[in-house]
């Protein structure tokens, strides 16, 4: 999946200025003008001090450029983004670079946004995850925290994205499924052809193995029938992935791989989140990569 990116800048807040011209508009539309424009301006914050929760517009109106501030707004008002988590860097003295300040944000903001946004297949379509990290300058004034968003780049969206009052059964499967597809996401090997990097493509399978076995634990629980159907349709899967991760040659991982990759198609859970009471449409990323 494509993760957007956006930094901030060290420089300090520049003072909002808010013009207001009366002539070719009426007085009526001046005043709602000048009040919404004031109103935006009060609701100004630094990118550095976003928290959990915020619903923002960004002033740039560009996801992928360096930010200084952004409005904040009540989450029952069209938004553009909102924050869903965050994390410092650490176990960095000097400044990893862009590239090397993107890299952590892309390993850590996934994990990170699932303590707010648990089920992700209930998230608004075309927002995507977005994070603001620090550039080379606010390094240098101490700054090392990331803000893990999902924003859109064009239109807006309203409401929280939080998944509130999920029992114990939906955070039992919730928690397992997204251990699932982030092993398989976060181990994919540098080469698309498992015969120029086995030992990348066997990682990820016991990666995902593992994940498997995790989740399958998770769902020991819980047994309504669809969810015990798809218990015994994922132990046999898990197998596959062993059997891939334990591959002696590219000939037994790409047997193993076919049947392993094909039993974690999200397609065959809608049957199991709609008796959990979860979201049934598959995100069209997903659906577009297990439609082959």
């Amino acid at each position: 999946m494509f993760l957007g990116v956006t930094s901030r800048s060290a420089r300090g807040l520049s003072a909002a200025v808010a013009v207001l011209a009366i002539g070719a508009v009426g007085c009526s539309d001046a005043i709602d003008s000048a009040t919404a424009g004031a109103k935006k301006v009060v609701r100004q914050r630094s990118v550095f001090s976003l928290e959990t929760g915020d619903c923002y517009n960004p002033n740039s109106k560009a996801t992928a450029s360096e930010e200084f501030s952004v409005e904040i707004v009540p989450c029952e008002e069209a938004h553009e983004g909102q924050v869903v988590g965050g994390f410092s860097i650490e176990g960095e003295s000097a400044y990893p670079g862009d590239e090397g300040a993107s890299k952590i944000a892309d390993e850590r903001c996934p994990v990170v946004s699932q303590k707010f946004v648990s089920d992700t297949w209930a998230i608004p379509k075309d927002v995507e995850l977005f994070y603001y990290y620090p550039t080379s300058e606010s390094w240098k004034t101490g700054d090392r925290s990331v803000s893990c968003t999902y924003a859109k780049q064009t239109g807006t969206f309203t409401g929280s994205l939080k998944n509130e009052a999920l029992d114990a059964d939906q955070l039992a499967y919730l928690k397992g499924a997204n251990g699932v597809y982030e092993a398989l996401w976060s181990n994919q090997p540098e080469s698309e052809d498992p015969e120029k990097d086995l030992d990348g493509y066997k990682k990820q399978a016991k990666a995902v193995s593992t994940a498997l076995n995790a989740h399958l634990t998770n769902l020991k629980g819980v047994e309504q029938p669809e969810t015990v159907k798809l218990r015994s349709q994922l132990t046999e899967t898990a197998e596959a992935w062993e059997d891939a991760a334990t591959a002696g040659n590219a000939d037994d991982f790409y047997i193993a791989y076919d049947t392993a990759f094909t039993g974690i198609d999200p397609n065959k859970t809608v049957a199991a989140r709609k008796e959990l009471k979860l979201a049934t449409t598959v995100p069209a990323d997903d659906a577009e990569v297990w439609a082959g």
